[in-house]
Order: C-alpha cells, then structure tokens, then sequence
C-alpha cells in the first residue's frame, strides 16, 4: 500500500478535518456560516440560496488555482493527496452551508453525521435505510439530535467505506501524482464526484 492510498480510517480523519476547516474557516475563506449568509442575503427563499449555491459549486467547484492555494494551507492529518482532501472540504463546505441555510446546527455531531452521508449522493438512502434512519420525509431537526450514539458510529463507518470505494473506482487517488494540477483535470475530477448530485441530496437531507 503506498502512503496515499485509502482506507476508511483515513478517510474518517480527513472528514474530520474538512468539517472543522468549513465550519471554523481556513485562513482567507468563508466558513459554512458566512457563506450561507452571503447566500441568503442575495436570494429572497432559502431554496433559491440553495440553487444558487450548488451551481456555483459546480461551476467553480475547485479550480486549479483554489487547489495549489490551499494545498499551502492544508497540513493534513494523515497522507491522502492534497486534491481529495481539498475536494472533501469543498463539499462538505458546500453542504454545511445548506445545512446551516436550514437551520441545523452544525456543532451538533448528528448533524456533522448527516453532512457526511450526504457526500455519498445516491448512496445516502441506503445508508440511512441500513440505520434504520427513516430519510425521505423530512428529519425534523428534534429527531435528528435524538438518534443515539451507536447507530451514528455505524453510519460514519457506512460513509468510510463507501468513500473509500468511491474515489478508487474513479481513479481520482492517481490524480495526487498530476500536480501542479490543471484546471480541467481537477475541474474532471470534481465532476467525476457529482458535485450537483451530492447538492441535491443536501437539499433533500435538510428540509
């Protein structure tokens, strides 16, 4: 195994860390909170923020120039390549902002949960459906804080292992070797995650 690949435990510590970066902010960015509220002051619905949002996050999702930055920045806690590391940030900013849009309170360790599962897309449903978390109709904020400890270890270990999965079979961990990175390599790479997918489910997560 070379020292960039994946594992859950791994991948476990850098989730960690992207949450802690978007929800206290990395030096000469906005943190979940205050892009929300750049959101929201623009838009006249919090639906509308949303949208806005997430295509805003798919046009500029992570350039090349925002990667080499912030690959400065970033001291990891374990050996991942910068680029996944910054696209984990990327998203999980993007998701704590509708979150907080919504009204969730992101230092609540059940919401940091669902912001997680979230990055799995289409894969979400299954994860909450393995918990026996019932997920279409909204989870009110209340319920949300009330699923016990045991059943969120389980879902951050769901959301491990399907991560793990799902950068290795896209092939994104090889990207670590293409630095400097190139906008449309990178800009691939984004896409390759599904960027407006993973949005989407935010959007239906927290209502």
């Amino acid at each position: 195994m070379s020292k960039n690949s994946l594992t859950e435990s791994k991948i476990t510590q850098v989730l960690d860390w992207a949450y802690e970066k978007a929800v206290n902010g990395l030096p000469g960015t906005d943190t979940a909170a205050e892009l929300a509220e750049n959101y929201l002051r623009k838009h006249t619905s919090v639906d509308d923020a949303i949208d806005s949002l997430i295509r805003w996050q798919n046009a500029k999702g992570v350039t090349s120039g925002f990667v080499t930055g912030l690959g400065g920045l970033i001291t990891l806690p374990v050996a991942v390549p910068s680029n996944i590391a910054s696209v984990m940030y990327v998203q999980i900013r993007m998701i704590a902002t509708i979150a907080y849009m919504r009204g969730y309170e992101l230092k609540d360790d059940q919401v940091k949960t669902f912001v997680f599962v979230c990055l799995t897309g289409q894969a979400a449903t299954d994860i909450f459906k393995q918990a026996g978390v019932k997920f279409g109709t909204a989870i009110a904020k209340e319920a949300i804080k009330k699923i016990p400890g045991e059943v969120i270890k389980a879902i951050n270990k769901a959301v491990g292992v399907r991560l793990v999965t799902k950068f290795g079979e896209k092939g994104i961990i090889n990207l670590g070797k293409a630095v400097p990175l190139v906008g449309g390599l990178i800009g691939g790479a984004v896409d390759g995650i599904g960027t407006n997918t993973i949005g989407k489910t935010a959007k239906k997560v927290f209502q």
